[in-house]
């Protein structure tokens, strides 16, 4: 059959914009505990259900059902929940901070806390995590100070890096935790050579690399699949489907025809789709991809499937492309809510001890953000001198370094002395 018309292009458009009203039903969401879990060596074709369906371990009225069921002890469970509620108290404060002027940027990882949380359990220490910028959950998970945390995000005496990154962009190698990159996509394939030299000089840690659903359109993420692909890289390969890359919907990045996980099958590597609100089902499938990888079986793709509920950024106003109430709406709840549902159900928390975790660790990032701020805001305050810009880039710094160096003290030392 031919057609005489013209050609045309297919614009894909966000399924409501500012004055509908949401309406989710169209995702057909599974049941919980109906995926079927494979064993770590099966071949990609065998996971196509999976990244068509969705993984789901919680129900809704907070049980633990199916093959997927990682069944975590009661004190496993109740430190996830406290890494989950102290990030989103780090992102309250921090938030707060950047709207009193005392940073230039900041970037919540509202309703996103388990994607990051719930693999960071899953994982060993000494893997090597190549997050974005919204997988603070990774670092407060591991453990790692959030008083470093802040001062980076001040940019003030005590931040480590001194002030040449953009807040958010961490860097912490004793937690495992790459240098970030305002450049999307550039850790996908960084996260797979990284692998690749582990595999090659015979150790035991694997990587694991996030990127958005939108970078994942960039040419980086692809690279990094054939590679990992080709080579049987140990590595896991996380997209983050929240559906929304700053003001473009999932669909813009080719989500609207596919789920982003079915693209894992063409590379020849599983591909699984995961409910990324559900913590159990994102530390279960994030194991299975990490028993595979350290059983030299190989890559996975997880497409995490959730909602966020913040701004883009601090420099973002999502009333412009988005109904107000849109989050209200998603039908995958909030993973917080959702793990401290189940545990009380379990018997093993309950609504005074949840609400005392709360003070609790509100109090800890208003005390420890005090403390960050006694060295140094970004507009004022202690902050590295301006000479250590020249330090850290030369193992030996070179001559003509030095030489600037020294003239910089010069000129610092003579204007210090006009003052006088």
């Amino acid at each position: 059959m031919t057609s005489d018309g013209p050609l045309s292009l297919h614009i894909p458009e966000a399924r409501f914009r500012p004055g509908d009203k949401p309406d989710f039903g169209y995702l057909h969401l599974p049941k919980a505990g109906k995926a079927k879990r494979p064993p770590v060596d099966a071949e990609a074709s065998a996971t196509r259900d999976l990244a068509y369906g969705l993984v789901r371990v919680l129900d809704e009225d907070g049980s633990a059902v199916g093959p997927w069921d990682p069944k975590l002890d009661a004190d496993t469970l109740r430190r996830a929940l406290r890494a989950m509620m102290l990030t989103r108290a780090f992102d309250e404060r921090m938030f707060r901070a950047q709207r009193q002027g005392k940073t230039s940027f900041y970037m919540k990882c509202t309703g996103e806390e388990a994607v990051a949380v719930g693999q960071a359990f899953a994982l060993e220490r000494g893997d090597m995590c190549f997050a974005t910028y919204r997988q603070q959950g990774l670092l407060i998970a591991r453990d790692w100070p959030i008083l470093d945390m802040m001062c980076q995000i001040y940019s003030n005496s005590l931040d480590r890096l001194k002030g040449r990154q953009m807040p958010v962009l961490y860097s912490a190698r004793e937690a495992g935790f790459f240098s970030l990159s305002g450049n999307l996509a550039t850790q996908v394939p960084q996260a797979v050579g990284w692998a690749m030299a582990s595999a090659y000089k015979r150790d035991r840690r694997i990587a694991s690399a996030w990127v958005g659903e939108g970078a994942s359109a960039e040419g980086d993420f692809h690279h990094a699949m054939v590679f990992a692909a080709v080579y049987r890289a140990p590595v896991i390969l996380n997209l983050v489907n929240n559906q929304w890359a700053i003001s473009s919907s999932q669909g813009v990045a080719g989500g609207e025809e596919a789920t982003f996980a079915s693209r894992a099958i063409g590379f020849g590597m599983p591909g699984i789709r995961v409910d990324g609100n559900d913590p159990l089902a994102v530390y279960a499938v994030s194991r299975w991809a990490a028993e595979r990888a350290r059983s030299n079986h190989g890559p996975t793709l997880i497409e995490f499937f959730t909602y966020r509920v913040a701004p883009h950024s601090t420099s973002d106003d999502p009333s412009r492309y988005r109904p107000g109430d849109e989050s209200a709406f998603w039908p995958l709840g909030d993973p917080v809510e959702r793990l401290k549902a189940h545990l009380i159900r379990a018997g093993a928390w309950d609504e005074a001890r949840h609400a005392a975790l709360a003070a609790e660790l509100e109090e800890t990032t208003r005390a420890t953000n005090a403390q960050a701020q006694s060295h140094g805001i970004l507009r004022d305050g202690e902050h590295h001198a301006a000479t250590s810009m020249f330090e850290d880039v030369y193992k030996e710094m070179p001559w003509h370094l030095a030489e600037q160096q020294a003239e910089l003290m010069r000129l610092r030392a003579a204007e210090t002395g006009e003052a006088r």
